[in-house]
């Protein structure tokens, strides 16, 4: 398998038989939980993510299809997602997974408009930009329920 096919794919985990959008988020917010054992923030690791998964998708030349095996999108969304949280807890990883998969399959406003951009910045701009609203409705939830995170 050549590299940018296997960073496309999520490492693998792209190639779930069942929602590889969905596997693809479950693993990179497992990735995120363990790093927040030692990093303060998965911000880092979705910026990485996201340059990465430019690359791949257009290294891999899967942009103009973007196949359901291609899920290092969900990877930097997901992570991006997580940026807010300090440290692992459930409710926030929990709203973090629920939010950006909400944000990533609804498509509303400026994530639809760059997910009919069939080129690797549209594949990979349309999770970035629910990872940052996820990011920030979690920051949000973060302030008023500051217990519950």
């Amino acid at each position: 398998m050549r590299l940018a096919r296997l960073v496309a794919s999520g490492f693998g985990s792209g190639y779930a038989p069942v929602a590889p959008g969905t596997a693809g988020s479950l693993v990179a917010l497992g990735l995120g939980a363990v790093s927040l054992l030692w990093l303060p923030t998965t911000l880092p690791l979705g910026v990485a993510a996201a340059i990465a998964g430019w690359w791949a998708v257009a290294a891999s030349g899967e942009a103009a299809r973007d196949p359901g095996w291609v899920v290092i999108d969900e990877f930097a969304g997901q992570l991006l997602a997580m940026a807010p949280l300090g440290h692992s807890s459930l409710a926030g990883l929990l709203l973090a997974f629920a939010l950006f998969r909400l944000f990533d399959i609804a498509k509303p406003g400026p994530i639809g408009w760059a997910d009919r951009h069939k080129t690797a910045a549209g594949v990979i701009g349309d999770d970035v930009i629910a990872g940052c609203l996820s990011a920030a409705l979690l920051w949000t939830a973060m302030l008023v329920w500051p217990t519950w995170f």
